[in-house]
């Protein structure tokens, strides 16, 4: 049977298009198919390391003590800027212990009167055979993980505090305002005597002494980028 001349054109159309079909590519098209977009990925936030500033820190312990003679109790404050260390955190802003350690030099803690410094630090602290205080900073509860820029911020530090010899977990009351890279603020806790083997002060001038110990730290860190390998 003798195709007509309508139906030669009409199966020139069609075989194409089905060859064209079973290649997986459209009709008329190169045959090439397009490479999905490259989405660029945002860098990972970068360790952050924390160090302490050249100025603006200070260490404090307040005991409040009633002395012979003295009509109301007295507040003995010892202080100190001896201070060395820093805090790290990683890329999501959790605390790296083995990079944020704070230490303080007991021996250069002074008070108001040199008989009561000498009492302290050869009978209560013995600095002669536990020189420094140590706070190993373990977290920084409700502290942002992207560290702002600007405006005050109150959160909980959690460390483990050695002194005397003896290391107990501490938590820290903190409050702090951020200026560009510079952190500035207080941090607070309180202990007793007992807790780390240290004898409340027994001395003829003075009648009692509080089994509290206020710590203060006064401190102004800077930030800095960790240099990665």
């Amino acid at each position: 049977m003798r195709l007509r001349p309508s139906s030669l054109v009409l199966a020139a159309l069609i075989v194409p298009l089905s060859l064209s079909a079973q290649a997986g590519r459209p009709p008329g098209g190169s045959g090439k198919r397009s490479k999905p977009a490259m989405v660029a990925k945002a860098p990972a936030p970068a360790p952050v390391h924390l160090v302490l500033a050249r100025e603006g820190n200070e260490v404090r312990f307040i005991v409040r003590e009633q002395l012979v003679g003295v009509e109301l109790p007295n507040d003995a404050v010892g202080k100190t800027s001896a201070i060395n260390g820093g805090i790290l955190l990683d890329g999501s802003g959790k605390v790296d212990s083995s990079g944020s350690k704070i230490s303080v030099d007991l021996r250069t803690l002074t008070t108001d009167r040199a008989r009561r410094d000498g009492y302290i630090k050869a009978r209560t602290l013995v600095v002669d055979s536990f020189p420094t205080a140590t706070l190993t900073v373990t977290d920084l509860g409700g502290l942002p993980g992207v560290l702002p820029s600007s405006g005050p911020m109150t959160f909980t530090l959690t460390g483990n505090f050695t002194v005397h010899g003896v290391t107990r977990a501490t938590t820290w009351t903190v409050t702090a305002v951020a200026s560009g890279d510079d952190f500035t603020g207080k941090a607070s806790t309180h202990v007793t005597f007992g807790q780390f083997n240290m004898t409340q002060p027994r001395v003829p001038i003075v009648l009692s002494v509080v089994d509290d110990i206020l710590l203060e730290y006064d401190f102004h860190f800077t930030k800095q980028p960790v240099e990665t390998p």
